[in-house]
């Protein structure tokens, strides 16, 4: 069921089709309009008219009209007509399509039915064509006409051009085709040496334009070949004239002509025109040439008796031709320094001068003589300098007041121009400014001094970082009531330029003033390149080189430093341009920054690469108190070991002095008392000596027998303190110690050392607490006869 509606609306529509395209709309229908061709945006009525009869299908119910322009709904009105007819009338009030196509529509079921339609076009009358003008070919005689075609009408417009002759019949002389705004009369159709009226008429379906009319003779625009110069030459010498001569084109020897003359020289901007000149003479003779320049020449020519409307013939070929040269005339502007030479009495001058004009050189200039006097009765004075150059440096002596110069060429030389070497001592201008006066040109300001001034002289130099000498850039100012000049020659933009001006007085001239301006300015080309001069843990000191003046490209306005590390934001400060370092301050200890400069001119700013820097953990005065106080405490041990050194009485207190028994010469010395008494040396438990280094006398308790006792020693012997003396050199014996029976408690001679190899190990370390555990000697070995005395005077209480 769904398939089965969906098909129904396809059926309908094409049941309606086949039975009014097929059998029914032959005069089913007509439309008809006011007017298929409107003005463009005036109103537009049409009508449509159904015959129910004649469109099967419609016969039964209500028929219903509607209007489409192109496919847009337009609405209309419906009536009952004549006849059973239904109509439906339609007016626009505003049409404004160029061309559209009007539909009328049935509805059926629903659906629209296009069965009538009117094609309407709208536009405007055609426009007058204009400057129609006409020129007659003399090789085929057809007049070649040309116009300019008005605005688009939008609508289909017929163009012709017709002409009258004498009789005054209109006849179309010709039609332009493929829209083009141009056409050839034949020559069939022209009347020569008629007066003829030739004009363009332009024709539409809302109206006909017509051109001006033109009345001539044809003969009279007819366009002439031009004519050939043959040569040229100077006549008579010495003058500013020159002679022509040419030739006329072929076929316009029977005409009258009237020719012009154009030349200009290279330099020249525009062309000199010379009129008047009457062809058939074939020469003519012009003035006013400057001497040695050369100039190129043309000429045309056309009928002279022609009417305003001739045309001329193109210009000929060009011809060029150097005028003779002269004597170079008038004076030349110069200027001068004057220094010291290395010669005494002498000074040494630098000249310079400016070219003089084409006008004044009268030909090309072969060279500049520079003398100290004028010719006398002809006699040529010394030359001090003769150079090609617009510049020369020689010495003359001191006091010299003036040199005299002057130019020559192959025609002669100037006369001498007088050159006076002032003094620069005269009073300075009150101020001087320069600014843009182009992107390769400085417009100068400066203000009038009080006293009256002849001229100016202004110089001007670029600044690099190698000096240099320009010798053509100055220029004179010779009205000295002007305020400012304006400087052309040889400025370049980027670039720093010092500016001198000079008042020339009466006698003297004046102290310069300076000045330094830029034609035009840009960012700079470079930054300058951060040096670290100094950091701390708060701060840190930069610097840098100034830019390089060729670099600037403008006046340096500001320095900008940027610094930041990884965790705050980027930090500035704005330095003035005379400043070449910067501190930063506030800054962390012990942290990495990195810190880069940007350079500011008043067109723009360059930033420089990036500087890293790390702040430190102490200041310098925190370093230096650091190190001044180990130095002292160093200073402080130093002396008192020193002081320890010298002072033995000091170094005894602290240090007291304590004999080793090993390395001492107590085996030398015996017992006094029993010197025949020898001594029992038993035989150690372990062989080889033994050192001893600390001597223990224990004191006996009261009551306690002994462990063991010695067989050979008395009892009696124990009590009595013995001396000991040394009998090794000869005289009286020497007491060296006297050993007492209580002996000392605890007395410490030594501290304890490690084993030697003759120390009997059993005792040490064992945890015993008895005689057998401390393991004693059972008797002391010869080599020591101390312990041997301890050993007699006192057996008893050690074996306690």
């Amino acid at each position: 069921m769904a398939r089965r509606g969906a098909g129904t609306p396809f059926l309908l529509q094409l049941s309606l089709f086949l039975l009014l395209h097929l059998g029914g709309t032959l005069g089913c229908a007509s439309v008809t309009v006011g007017s298929p061709i409107v003005p463009l945006g005036s109103a537009v009525t049409a009508s449509c008219t159904i015959q129910r009869e004649l469109c099967r299908g419609l016969e039964q119910g209500k028929v219903r009209i509607s209007w489409m322009l192109d496919n847009k709904l337009v609405a209309g009105s419906q009536r009952q007509g004549p006849g059973g007819t239904e109509v439906s009338d339609l007016t626009l009030p505003q049409f404004n399509h160029t061309q559209a196509r009007l539909w009328c529509c049935v509805e059926w079921n629903g659906t629209k039915q296009r069965v009538g339609m009117a094609e309407i076009r709208a536009g405007y009358p055609p426009a007058k064509p204009l400057n129609l003008s006409c020129i007659l070919n003399i090789s085929d005689y057809g007049l070649t006409c040309q116009w300019e075609q008005g605005t688009d009408s939008h609508l289909p417009t017929s163009v012709v051009l017709k002409c009258t002759g004498s009789r005054g019949q209109a006849v179309t002389g010709c039609t332009p085709q493929g829209g083009h705004s141009h056409c050839t009369v034949p020559r069939r159709l022209l009347q020569l040496y008629r007066r003829m009226e030739i004009w363009v008429s332009a024709t539409n379906a809302l109206g006909t334009a017509e051109s001006q009319h033109l009345c001539f003779d044809p003969m009279d625009v007819a366009k002439l070949d031009p004519p050939t110069l043959q040569s040229i030459q100077s006549i008579p010498f010495q003058t500013d004239c020159v002679a022509l001569a040419w030739d006329m084109a072929w076929g316009t020897e029977h005409m009258e002509l009237q020719c012009e003359l154009r030349y200009r020289a290279p330099e020249d901007p525009a062309w000199a025109l010379v009129t008047g000149i009457i062809g058939q003479a074939g020469t003519a003779q012009c003035c006013g040439f400057l001497f040695g320049t050369q100039y190129h020449f043309q000429m045309r020519c056309r009928r002279s008796s022609a009417s305003a409307l001739a045309s001329w013939s193109e210009w000929s070929p060009g011809r060029n031709y150097t005028t003779h040269e002269k004597a170079p005339t008038g004076k030349l502007d110069a200027w001068w320094g004057v220094q010291p030479a290395g010669t005494e009495g002498r000074v040494e001058v630098q000249l310079r001068w400016k070219a003089p004009q084409q006008r004044e050189a009268n030909g090309r200039v072969l060279g500049y003589r520079v003398t100290l006097s004028l010719r006398r009765r002809g006699r040529d004075p010394p030359t001090i300098c003769n150079t090609t150059h617009t510049e020369c440096s020689f010495s003359v002596p001191a006091g010299t007041g003036r040199v005299y110069l002057s130019a020559y060429n192959a025609a002669g030389e100037s006369a001498p121009t007088e050159v006076v070497l002032l003094e620069r001592k005269g009073q300075p201008l009150a101020g001087l400014r320069a600014m843009p006066g182009g992107e390769r040109s400085l417009w100068v300001h400066w203000e009038a001094p009080l006293a009256p001034v002849i001229a100016y002289i202004l110089e001007w130099q670029q600044v690099t970082r190698e000096p240099r000498h320009c010798s053509s850039c100055w220029q004179i100012e010779h009205d000295g009531a002007a305020t400012t000049a304006l400087i052309q020659d040889g400025i370049e933009p980027f670039q720093l330029y010092n500016i001198s001006l000079y008042p020339l007085y009466k006698g003297t001239v004046g102290v310069p003033v300076h000045t330094t301006a830029y034609s035009q300015q840009k960012a700079p080309s470079h930054a300058p390149k951060l040096h670290l001069k100094r950091i701390s843990k708060s701060e840190a000191e930069l610097c840098w080189d100034p830019l390089p003046v060729e670099m600037q490209n403008g006046f340096i306005t500001s320095y900008t430093i940027f610094w930041a590390n990884s965790i705050t934001h980027v930090a500035s400060a704005t330095v003035n341009p005379p400043l070449r370092s910067f501190v930063i301050r506030g800054l962390k200890p012990s942290t990495l920054y990195k810190v880069h400069i940007m350079a500011s001119t008043a067109a723009g700013g360059t930033n420089g690469t990036s500087l890293t820097l790390v702040t430190t953990v102490l200041d310098d005065t925190e370093i230096q108190f650091l190190f001044l106080s180990l130095g002292l405490v160093f200073v402080v041990l130093m002396v008192l070991l020193v002081c320890f050194q010298k002072n033995e009485r000091m170094k005894e207190q602290l240090w007291p002095s304590v004999p080793d028994p090993a390395n001492s010469s107590l085996g030398k010395w015996v017992p006094a008392a029993v010197p025949q008494e020898p001594l029992q040396v038993l035989a150690a438990r372990e062989p080889g000596p033994a050192a001893i280094s600390t001597v223990t006398v224990l004191e006996g308790e009261p009551g306690k027998q002994p462990g063991k006792e010695h067989p050979v020693l008395p009892a009696a012997l124990s009590a009595l303190p013995r001396p000991y003396v040394r009998q090794e050199s000869p005289g009286e014996p020497v007491q060296y110690a006297r050993v007492g029976g209580a002996g000392y408690r605890g007395q410490r001679l030594l501290p304890e050392p490690a084993p030697r190899f003759y120390e009997n190990l059993g005792g040490r370390g064992n945890g015993g607490g008895g005689a057998e555990d401390w393991g004693f000697l059972e008797e002391p070995p010869a080599t020591f006869p101390l312990l041997q005395g301890l050993r007699i005077g006192g057996a008893e209480e050690l074996h306690e």
